[in-house]
């Protein structure tokens, strides 16, 4: 059974950085894409970031595009979120997703991820 464990989540202060990370056991994540999501309080989960099982092809949300980096280590079976800048707008529980599919398109709509972790809080404070 697959398991994703995300870290890295914690309050900083706006312009500054945090690095998440998120851990996959139990699946065959290199040949997933992996995705970033979030989820603001009321509000609906939003796609952050994505990247193709090669990590060789990534795609980011308007909102965080020059400030955030997704990347990703297969022989580690984990994903990193790299994000830097940061803005009160920002917070929110950040999750990763694996690729519903093998192989497949990149994808920001949650449906082409099958598998999610527990969340990890990010605040950033104005």
């Amino acid at each position: 059974q697959v398991q994703l464990v995300e870290s890295g989540g914690g309050l900083v202060q706006a312009g500054d950085s945090l690095r998440l990370s998120c851990v996959a056991s139990g699946g065959t994540f290199s040949s997933r894409n992996m995705g970033w999501f979030r989820q603001a309080p009321g509000k609906e989960r939003e796609f952050v970031a994505t990247i193709r099982w090669s990590g060789t092809t990534t795609n980011y949300a308007d909102s965080v595009k020059g400030r955030f980096t997704i990347s990703r280590d297969n022989a580690k079976s984990t994903v990193y979120l790299q994000m830097n800048s940061l803005k009160p707008e920002d917070t929110a529980v950040y999750y990763c997703a694996l690729g519903r599919r093998a192989f497949d398109v990149l994808g920001s709509s949650p449906t082409a991820y099958a598998n999610w972790g527990q969340g990890t809080q990010v605040t950033v404070s104005s």
